[in-house]
């Protein structure tokens, strides 16, 4: 069974300043919570019990909301207020664990999963998700345990997205065999030579074989960006597999001003 979660939280969130120069992205709120807390909520309904947040130096915000804050909780206790206890309590039977992501350094996707990776022990797998962006299910079903259904025993998968094929040059499109397994990642395609309409949202199942393959790639000396996409697509030629998983919900990222305005229309049911 798969307990473990790790949640990349350290980007700058440049494509929002001037609010993420105070506000983490992360923490930008979607309807009464943060964005991460969609993320962790569905993590936690797929079963997961330990929750890596790879956070930036320094980063406090995160580690205060998935805390107690008790001159809090004694404010609501004087004024009457024990209802307000259900909005705030932390998830039982989950652990928080805070990594520290330095400013200097080696930066990119691949990165911050190397460095929660060795939390991950041999024959263990993880899954691995970014916190500004989600799967919303109407219904309250859980994206991620749907991800952990279909993956298979010791195995690896990825969550993809079916858009549009005129809005396929805007990503980072899945190449499929015919047992919907990961071929490669063809960037940006231009809809005549698109392999597929299979969007990559960068939320996996990883085995600890394709972990470690992170960790070397991190490891390595590379110029500029440390893509988490590179080591998956060095692991999958070298013999690996990856089940593509299509979801079912809605993919919403907060990422941009105008996601983060439609995810607030979408769960707030506007």
């Amino acid at each position: 069974m798969i307990t473990k979660a790790i949640i990349s939280v350290a980007g700058w969130g440049t494509r929002r300043l001037p609010i993420t120069k105070s506000i983490e992205k992360c923490m930008l709120p979607v309807g009464n919570r943060p964005l991460v807390d969609y993320v962790v909520q569905d993590c936690i309904s797929a079963g997961i019990t330990d929750i890596y947040f790879i956070i930036a130096e320094g980063s406090t915000q995160l580690k205060q909301y998935y805390s107690d804050n008790d001159t809090l909780n004694q404010y609501l206790i004087e004024s009457g207020k024990n209802e307000a206890f259900k909005l705030i309590a932390l998830p039982e039977g989950v652990t928080f664990h805070y990594i520290e992501q330095p400013q200097a350094g080696k930066y990119g996707t691949a990165i911050p999963v190397a460095l929660a990776a060795r939390y991950i022990v041999d024959e263990e797998s993880a899954v691995v998700v970014g916190g500004d962006d989600f799967i919303y299910n109407a219904d309250g079903s859980s994206e991620i345990k749907r991800l952990l259904d279909a993956t298979p025993e010791g195995g690896n998968s990825m969550l993809a997205v079916n858009v549009p094929k005129e809005q396929v040059a805007n990503y980072g499109v899945i190449e499929i065999n015919e047992d919907h397994e990961f071929v490669q990642i063809v960037e940006k395609p231009a809809p005549e030579y698109t392999p597929s309409t299979l969007i990559n949202i960068s939320k996996y199942v990883l085995n600890h074989d394709a972990l470690m393959a992170i960790v070397d790639f991190a490891s390595s000396e590379q110029t500029g960006e440390y893509y988490i996409t590179d080591p998956i697509n060095h692991y999958v030629t070298g013999g690996g597999s990856l089940k593509v998983v299509e979801a079912q919900g809605e993919y919403l990222d907060g990422g941009s001003t105008a996601g983060w305005l439609h995810a607030n229309r979408v769960v707030l049911g506007d």
